[in-house]
């Protein structure tokens, strides 16, 4: 068992473990997976894994990652993190995502108001802001479903394999008085 942070009805945000990367490294490797991710031609050795892993252990005041976990299974789905956390400007960027066998559960919504709970109660912060490509409806929709707006544009910014290059689209959302 793994501490757990917040708990949903579909999903919790846990503490993450070193004996998640196997299954990271595979998500991380997938191509529908790391279509809509930054550096989606990356390929990912074991090793990159383990960095990671130590760069956001190490780097607890600016990262929040968690491990989002199905509770009836007590399966890992996928992760969700808030980066680049700056308590002086009050605001941090979202990011998720889950493996491709539990895409379409509501699992990455529930986990993106989780994230959201934990960064306006616990973090105490004004503002989250997400970047998406916008041929990335599935997870457009979580952004909106959870109280985010479209807040800009940048265009033709990114290539993403069979889009080609694609607008970066910019969400945000401010914590709300009675959150």
């Amino acid at each position: 068992m793994r501490p757990i942070v917040l708990r949903g009805k579909l999903v919790s945000l846990e503490v993450p473990l070193r004996d998640d990367l196997h299954k990271v490294w595979l998500w991380n490797n997938d191509r529908e997976v790391r279509r809509y991710l930054s550096k989606p031609a990356e390929v990912f050795f074991p090793e990159d894994e383990l960095e990671w892993y130590e760069a956001i252990r190490k780097g607890k005041k600016r990262e929040k990652v968690f491990a989002i976990v199905e509770n009836s299974s007590h399966s890992l789905v996928g992760f969700v993190g808030l980066h680049r956390i700056d308590r002086g400007d009050g605001h941090a960027e979202l990011g998720y995502f889950l493996a491709r066998e539990f895409w379409g559960h509501g699992y990455a919504s529930e986990a993106v108001k989780l994230a959201l709970q934990y960064a306006f109660e616990w973090l105490n912060l004004r503002k989250v802001y997400a970047r998406v490509y916008e041929p990335n409806v599935a997870s457009i929709r979580v952004l909106e479903k959870n109280g985010f707006e479209l807040a800009g544009r940048l265009r033709k910014h990114h290539h993403v394999p069979g889009h080609g290059f694609v607008d970066e689209l910019i969400f945000e959302r401010f914590r709300a008085v009675d959150f």
